[in-house]
């Protein structure tokens, strides 16, 4: 599609962002059932029903624009999802698992925080003010949903990963020790052997 206005590139940014919307509609039950944290997984859940929410504003302006939704695929949505799927995949500790969940979540949230910014001040410029007071309502909670992440990582997520890093760098360092102390051990059962040898 050749774009030759900012009405075009309203729309195609439109199209974009209700294409990641849906996307992520299917990928946020996945986080949620994943997440350990009882807190994450309920913010999980609150934002799906925030994100049906979403696609629900995007369809009453391509309604009143009366322009259909669909034709756009959100790669940069697909790649952050997918990259998503690939920590889900790694074998980490929950802790560690969930501040991973809070960096993909919030890298999604980011990314819809700048394409709701746009629009919203590509339909100011339009004179589409319906659409832009729809556009600014969600582009808060987008940017609120964000906020709560990263609170819930600065006072919990993160303080138990690094606590169960620390739990790791103790049990690896305790077991080295051990392996020296038990070679230790052996090596002096070796040369009292040799100097009985020696003394016979």
């Amino acid at each position: 599609m050749k774009l030759t206005s900012l009405q075009d590139l309203y729309l195609e940014e439109l199209r974009d962002l209700y294409d990641a919307e849906n996307q992520l509609l299917k990928a946020l039950p996945k986080m949620a059932k994943a997440a350990s944290s009882t807190e994450l997984k309920d913010a999980f859940e609150d934002h799906l029903q925030m994100t049906e929410e979403h696609v629900d504003r995007l369809e009453q302006i391509f309604e009143r624009l009366g322009e259909k939704p669909k034709g756009k695929r959100c790669k940069a949505m697909e790649g952050l999802i997918e990259e998503g799927k690939e920590f889900l995949a790694e074998n980490v500790h929950e802790s560690v698992l969930d501040a991973g969940l809070i960096s993909a979540a919030q890298k999604v949230e980011h990314y819809e925080i700048a394409g709701y910014g746009c629009v919203r001040t590509y339909a100011e410029q339009l004179g589409f003010e319906e659409d832009a007071e729809l556009l600014q309502e969600t582009l808060d909670e987008e940017k609120d949903t964000d906020e709560q992440l990263t609170d819930i990582a600065v006072e919990c997520i993160n303080v138990e990963a690094e606590e169960e890093s620390e739990t790791e760098e103790e049990s690896e360092t305790a077991s080295a020790s051990g392996k020296k102390a038990t070679a230790g051990k052996q090596n002096a059962k070796v040369e009292e052997e040799e100097e009985e040898e020696e003394e016979a």
